[in-house]
């Protein structure tokens, strides 16, 4: 019987993941099916035990489900402690399932191996204090750099963040109005604003020119945030798109024991 894989969430029919996932099968040689389960709201433990039973080796997880997942899992990964939320479940061989959250090391591979962004002693702004920002955090502070800034509509919000994180590096938290005077080499925006077309309340200022913005929504045009970078002088102003894609070479790498090449698949999806 062929493994079964498939994405949980709610919405769901807007997921890249099974056509990003079949290029990684097509290019490695690997065989399986990935299909999309639309999760219903407090059915999740159901859903995935109905997808096990019949076959299912391991599941992606997207919004609303992550912390969900991670409640679900019998053991996790530091990351996915970390995180708080589960984006990637693996049936274990002795029928237990592991949690692990391929969000942050997604985004970091896209900034340092996609782009050779240097975060190893950059100084780096997260926006944003909730489920995005707190799944890329350990990652981010791995890359070591020199000090990384988590900023937030509610100040208290990311002072608790980086104070639950201040063991992994160099890390505060503050509110939005306190980057007032501050320069940063990196800007990574976490928050729904872009859901909107919006972009956090920052000082034009705070980006060292020839900077780096990004944002980890993605478009098939231009977030509001990649133009707030091009309008006020990053080198590169960069959407989540090439996160998406290697956050899911993590989870076939954990499921498979393979590294699927991951540029011939951004380059399909950017090229619609």
């Amino acid at each position: 019987m062929i493994d079964r894989y498939a994405v949980i969430g709610n919405p769901i029919e807007h997921s890249k993941s099974p056509l990003i996932h079949q290029a990684f099968a097509e290019q490695t040689g690997e065989k399986l099916e990935y299909d999309r389960i639309l999760g219903r709201l407090g059915s999740f433990d159901q859903a995935v035990g109905k997808f096990l039973r019949q076959g299912g080796k391991g599941l992606n997880i997207t919004v609303p489900f992550k912390e969900d997942a991670w409640r679900l899992a019998d053991e996790r990964s530091d990351r996915a402690e970390t995180a708080g939320a589960v984006n990637t479940l693996i049936l274990l061989p002795d029928g237990r399932l592991r949690g692990d959250n391929t969000d942050g090391v997604g985004l970091v591979n896209d900034l340092s191996q996609n782009h050779s962004c240097p975060l190893s002693g950059a100084e780096i702004l997260l926006l944003g204090a909730g489920g995005a920002t707190r799944g890329v955090l350990r990652p981010l502070l791995e890359a070591n750099p020199k000090r990384l800034t988590i900023a937030n509509r509610t100040a208290s919000k990311a002072s608790a963040l980086a104070t639950e994180c201040a063991t992994l590096g160099m890390v505060t938290g503050c509110g939005l109005e306190q980057l007032e005077g501050q320069e940063f080499d990196i800007i990574i925006n976490g928050t729904a604003a872009g859901l909107a077309g919006e972009v956090p309340d920052i000082p034009g200022s705070i980006l060292r020119l020839g900077g780096w913005i990004y944002d980890m929504m993605y478009s098939d045009t231009p977030t509001a945030f990649v133009r707030w970078g091009q309008n006020h002088g990053a080198g590169k102003a960069l959407d989540g798109v090439g996160m998406l894609v290697e956050q899911a070479a993590e989870s076939f790498y954990l499921w498979r024991g393979v590294r699927p090449d991951t540029s011939v698949v951004i380059r399909l999806l950017q090229s619609g």
